[in-house]
């Protein structure tokens, strides 16, 4: 009779030790899933903001496009264009401010926009690299 007392004895202790193993177990994958809770959260709120940040800049950089357009605004352009040869007959009258080609203003509005894309997105990854990479 006592060995089997001694048996359940040991056998209770044994579980006893199994149960606190896997409760600290427990516990510290309560601790990694907060902890990537935590970082998924952050890494969430730093996408939606340069998200955000993003479509800003490009909803500008439509507004100007449009703005430019209709007459309302203006992109200057820093350029040396040939004096045409004097014609002592005509006024002058046909003389107008120089304008990019159609092409050119489209190559000039998509560079607009590649910058802005580049910007936000360099600003994303240094902050996504901050983020998760904190200097210690």
């Amino acid at each position: 009779m006592v060995g089997v007392i001694y048996f359940l004895s040991d056998s209770i202790n044994s579980k006893n030790e199994k149960i606190k193993q896997l409760n600290n177990d427990l516990i510290a994958q309560v601790a990694i899933t907060e902890d990537y809770e935590k970082r998924i959260n952050s890494l969430h709120e730093l996408d939606t903001k340069h998200t955000t940040e993003l479509t800003n800049a490009k909803a500008e950089i439509d507004q100007l496009r449009s703005d430019v357009s209709n007459g309302t605004k203006r992109v200057y352009v820093n350029a040396k264009c040939p004096k045409p040869e004097a014609n002592t007959s005509e006024s002058g009258s046909n003389e107008s401010s120089a304008r990019l080609s159609e092409a050119a203003e489209q190559d000039y509005w998509r560079l607009r926009e590649m910058m802005a894309e580049n910007e936000k997105q360099t600003l994303y990854l240094q902050n996504y690299i901050n983020t998760e990479c904190p200097a210690n």
